[in-house]
């Protein structure tokens, strides 16, 4: 049982900010921070909008079971011990869960007339004593660390948080009403249109080829249109000196949710580690699943810095994916700024800097920021260097493009940064799409707000095995066919909500995408005249048609070629250039791929087929 002073309670009244003794001078007298250590932290809080002990934690010069000594003492408080005296449900019913997460804090015990709090910042407990006032009792503080109060919260209300993880986005937008029963109908649909065009297998080949050619041509129609933006905006001269650094600086919270990450973890705390942004200013959270054993044993041995912390996400009925853990995740986070990073990233030491000065001086319609990604392996073998020009060819220039021509941009899963307040009335993440991402993009626009690139790169590995880039490229393909069919539920709201223009583009983008591989069978058949071989088309289309259309195939392909090229120009990837031709031979793996996205779109929609990280070589990116 945990001992409490009743007198001690009865007693208690607030501390006068002026009559009380600087947490600095009590650290300084108790000899755990000598005067320069104190000077420095004082200039550094100047810049920084936090707590004296967080900046002194964060430098390494005391650790934080001694700043929350030193806040006993000067604010003359108590400790609650939260994990041998959890708090009760009946307490923590007096507010909503959401509240006891913003202030982070939560109701420890009710002594007689008393009801004890845990809070970790005793000098921000009058707006919770102000807002706790009509309970009918005497609220007073007592101390406890912020991680061991974000514990209780979370076992005190697991349940609830955990199913609010998977339905924070409204249904209608949502594709967890997807049912085995309602995907009954579509596939019965797409059983009998295989049907009929297997008995007229003419009419059926033109049919495909239909589509296959108008999906290429919204795809050609983007790419190009994303290149010529591209390649206007270079043209322009520079718009003068770089914009400053923010005072004081925003509070970051990044997530990196990890799931069988046994290889990636300390490799992902050295990366995090070479991060230039205030230390007292960051807040990492790794995201686990409380059944991923594999992870929380691999992090075990790891020594976390104080800036790093776990949250781990409950078992659910089944659904395990990265959306719902960062939902979960999403109420745990204190930053102002909120970015996702995926376990085997190695970010630019310099990004939090970039990303704050660019929302600083962006429009406020602006919610989110897109940065690059690129690979850090990509001489591992041609697969790898195929997906390097690939990554480069879409982040370096096309999305810039896409981007600037104000049209939905699909999210990349990782570097993205958020106005975390904008997310939060967003409702976050749909927890059952395996491409949240895109899902995510397509909301903020339709929302009304922007994305915009950030001048800055994240490194990953390059799936660059066979089978694993299949699963991988299957599940980003099942999930933008998952994202179109939502979003296309009601096709005059999409209209009105985008507007024309990026309602065009995000046809383009999805069926473009999915189409090209999905029917790209249908396409080979062109390439039979291209070698002189007789083409099942000939009988069916006029010869000008096909000269025609192959002339499309292949402007579209000149186009990727240069735009492969100009992708990897930059001196350390030029080494790439010879291996943009051989691009056309990386694709059509991309077919199988999507043909397990259906598979799986009818059967199990749901399903994350995790990607395994940490088989690289090569793990230091360049500089």
């Amino acid at each position: 049982m945990v001992e409490l002073n009743l007198q001690h309670f009865a007693r208690a009244a607030p501390i006068p900010v002026q009559v009380r003794k600087p947490l600095g001078i009590c650290l300084l007298e108790s000899g755990l921070i000598t005067q320069a250590q104190l000077e420095k932290a004082l200039h550094l809080r100047s810049r920084q909008d936090v707590p004296l002990g967080e900046i002194l934690v964060a430098e390494g010069w005391v650790d934080r079971r001694d700043v929350m000594n030193a806040l006993a003492d000067q604010n003359h408080l108590q400790f609650a011990d939260l994990i041998a005296s959890p708090p009760s449900l009946e307490l923590c019913q007096l507010k909503p869960v959401r509240f006891w997460l913003e202030h982070n804090v939560i109701p420890w015990k009710r002594v007689g007339p008393f009801l004890l709090v845990a809070t970790a910042r005793p000098d921000c407990f009058e707006t919770v004593r102000a807002q706790l006032g009509k309970v009918g009792l005497t609220v007073l503080p007592v101390l406890a660390a912020s991680d061991e109060i974000d514990s209780a919260i979370a076992a005190t209300f697991a349940s609830q948080l955990a199913a609010d993880a998977e339905t924070r986005v409204d249904v209608k937008h949502s594709c967890r009403s997807w049912a085995p029963r309602a995907r009954v109908k579509p596939l019965a649909a797409l059983i009998a249109v295989v049907a009929v065009f297997a008995a007229l297998p003419k009419l059926g080949l033109m049919f495909f080829v239909t589509l296959a050619v108008s999906s290429l041509i919204l795809f050609f129609a983007l790419r190009l249109s994303g290149l010529l933006s591209f390649l206007h905006q270079s043209f322009q001269p520079p718009k003068g000196a770089p914009k400053p650094l923010p005072q004081p600086l925003p509070r970051v919270s990044i997530m990196v949710p990890l799931y069988k990450e046994e290889e990636i973890a300390d490799a992902l705390i050295r990366r995090l580690q070479r991060l230039t942004y205030p230390k007292a200013l960051l807040d990492v959270i790794l995201v686990l699943e409380a059944s991923d054993d594999v992870t929380r044993a691999a992090l075990a041995h790891v020594d976390l810095p104080s800036w790093i912390r776990s949250v781990e996400v409950p078992t659910s009925s089944g659904l395990t994916t990265k959306p719902r853990a960062m939902n979960y995740a999403l109420d745990f986070c204190r930053g102002e700024i909120l970015g996702v990073w995926d376990a085997e990233d190695a970010p630019q030491p310099d990004q939090i800097e970039r990303v704050v000065t660019h929302f600083t001086h962006a429009d406020d319609s602006v919610v989110c920021l897109q940065g690059g990604l690129d690979y850090y392996n990509p001489r591992t073998n041609w697969r790898s260097r195929c997906f390097t020009i690939e990554y480069n060819s879409w982040f370096r220039i096309l999305l810039q493009g896409i981007a600037r021509l104000g049209l939905v941009v699909p999210l990349g899963g990782t570097t993205f940064f958020f106005r975390r307040e904008k997310l939060l009335e967003m409702g976050g993440w749909d927890a059952h799409n395996v491409t949240e991402d895109a899902d995510l993009g397509v909301r903020l626009s339709r929302a009304g707000y922007r994305t915009e690139m950030v001048d800055t790169t994240t490194f990953e590995e390059a799936n660059f095995r066979a089978w694993p880039w299949v699963k991988q490229r299957s599940r980003w393909l099942k999930g933008f066919m998952v994202t179109y069919l939502v979003h296309m539920r009601d096709p005059v709201q999409l209209w009105n909500d985008l507007g024309a223009l990026k309602f065009l583009g995000f046809q383009a983008f999805f069926l473009g995408t999915v189409g090209q591989f999905l029917l790209a069978p249908a396409l080979w058949v062109f390439w039979l005249t291209a070698l002189g071989m007789l083409s099942p088309m000939e009988a069916l289309v006029p010869r000008w048609a096909l000269l025609s259309l192959f002339a499309l195939f292949l402007a579209a392909e000149l186009t990727n070629l240069f735009a492969g090229v100009l992708s990897v120009w930059a001196r350390e990837r030029r080494f790439l250039i010879p291996w943009v031709p051989t691009m056309p031979l990386y694709f059509p793996l991309g077919v199988v791929a999507a043909y397990k996205a259906v598979w799986e779109l009818t059967g199990n929609p749901f399903f994350w087929d995790k990607t395994q990280h940490g088989q690289a070589c090569e793990e230091i990116p360049p500089e």
